[in-house]
């Protein structure tokens, strides 16, 4: 079946991309595995923390960060209780394996000043919550089994978020798709659907590209740093 496997990095913006490398390292644990110019984006800086040998958290710094305002309940909900705009990352949990990891998850978080809550038992997982830098909402999690949806997936919830049994049924079975080998065409452009914000002029010429045209021209593949 083909399908997202897990979290390769989540890219968080920063006014200053040397106090998120020194947080996540010094408070977290997390080596400082790649920071380059950013491809493609004049001015950007870009940061890989490694968190294990498949998955990273991302930073990017760009020059007009430092003058757009953080405001709690619009770029950011600073708890895993708030609210912030649609669209925005709500509060970013990271994995430990044990609960005994968990705690000492807690003790080095606290060695470094930072006010720590929990652990809280969720019974789906237990978390402990914390803030990082530019309000950003953390926690580290640990859970000893996996979701069983017969017994978190709520029927009164779904009514909630407006979802039939026939569509709960469909999301929790998805498509057994096995891929085509890349060889599906872009669609056509459809409003309906999600896009990215690119200039419309822009966006439309790089849907009309070859695929292989812009692997070519917007690929940077050589490390920044060559061996000697």
């Amino acid at each position: 079946m083909i399908k997202a496997n897990g979290i390769h990095h989540i890219a968080i913006m920063a006014a200053d991309i040397k106090s998120h490398i020194a947080f996540f390292s010094e408070v977290l644990g997390c080596k400082l595995s790649a920071l380059f110019d950013m491809h493609g984006v004049p001015g950007g800086l870009h940061a890989f923390m490694h968190l294990d040998d498949g998955c990273y958290f991302s930073i990017v710094q760009l020059p007009q960060v430092k003058d757009i305002e953080s405001t709690l309940g619009i770029t950011h909900a600073g708890t895993g209780a708030g609210a912030s705009a649609a669209g925005t990352m709500q509060h970013l949990a990271f994995k430990v394996d044990h609960e005994a990891d968990l705690l000492n998850m807690r003790d080095r978080i606290r060695k470094f000043g930072v006010n720590v809550i929990g652990p809280i038992d969720h019974g789906m997982c237990k978390s402990i919550y914390f803030a990082g830098p530019d309000q950003l909402a953390l926690e580290v999690a640990c859970s000893d089994r996996a979701l069983d949806a017969a017994q978190w997936v709520d029927p009164k919830v779904l009514e909630k978020a407006g979802i039939s049994a026939d569509e709960a049924a469909c999301y929790m079975t998805p498509d057994d798709y096995k891929g085509e080998s890349g060889a599906v065409a872009q669609p056509a452009y459809d409003a309906s659907k999600p896009h990215m914000p690119y200039p419309p002029e822009v966006y439309q010429q790089m849907l009309q590209t070859p695929d292989d045209i812009i692997t070519a021209a917007a690929s940077y593949a050589d490390p920044p740093v060559q061996k000697s």
